[in-house]
């Protein structure tokens, strides 16, 4: 008797944890740079389809890059998604009309190369689709100058500290005072305007 109902609790329990497990495995990550982690974090949780935002450091050959003493990495945001609501090119047509591809030396007032764009792709698909998303922007002839976001491989990935993450919500008015200042939407408006923050939910 007793072997029977640890038989049945065993079954109950796959019963239940394992539609969440398949879900989770049916979850998929993007990479992206653009400028200030803050600001992408904030947009891309406001993407339908997006689990997640973490904000970190990537791109650089430090092991264990702090915001103090991140050498060569860019601030960039991990993406956690569904791809079944929201799909890997959706998510690079958001990024681009929430950036200013066009700007080699960093976003709005951010300057360097710690906040200049890229796309960090996680698969070889993903550098397909991301390559192809650029080729069909370059050609579309919506911006008028040149393209410099790169696309590259993804690389070591460290979350930025724990004040970084969420910022928005732990300091709402810190947060709006530096978005404001920094120009970021009006520029973006002015590079994209009726594209612009397309996706996102503002």
């Amino acid at each position: 008797m007793v072997k029977s109902l640890y038989s049945i609790s065993i079954i109950l329990v796959g019963l239940i944890f394992s539609p969440i497990a398949s879900y989770a495995s049916s979850l998929e990550v993007a990479t992206f740079a653009g400028g200030c982690f803050w600001c992408v974090e904030k947009d891309f949780e406001h993407v339908k389809g997006v689990k997640s935002a973490v904000s970190g450091y990537t791109g650089g050959m430090l092991q264990n890059p702090s915001y103090r003493d991140h050498g060569q990495h860019l601030e960039a945001v991990r993406i956690t998604f569904d791809p079944n609501i929201v799909t890997y090119s959706q998510l690079l047509e958001t990024f681009w009309r929430s950036v200013d591809p066009t700007d080699e030396g960093g976003q709005f007032c951010d300057r360097g190369n710690t906040y200049t764009t890229a796309i960090f792709a996680n698969t070889e698909e993903q550098r397909k689709l991301a390559q192809a998303s650029k080729d069909a922007l370059s050609q579309s002839g919506i911006l008028k100058a040149p393209i410099v976001t790169p696309v590259r491989n993804a690389a070591h990935w460290t979350d930025a500290e724990d004040y970084h993450q969420d910022y928005y919500k732990k300091n709402p008015v810190r947060y709006f005072l530096y978005r404001q200042g920094c120009r970021r939407d009006d520029r973006i408006s002015e590079l994209w305007g009726e594209q612009a923050h397309q996706g996102i939910d503002k």
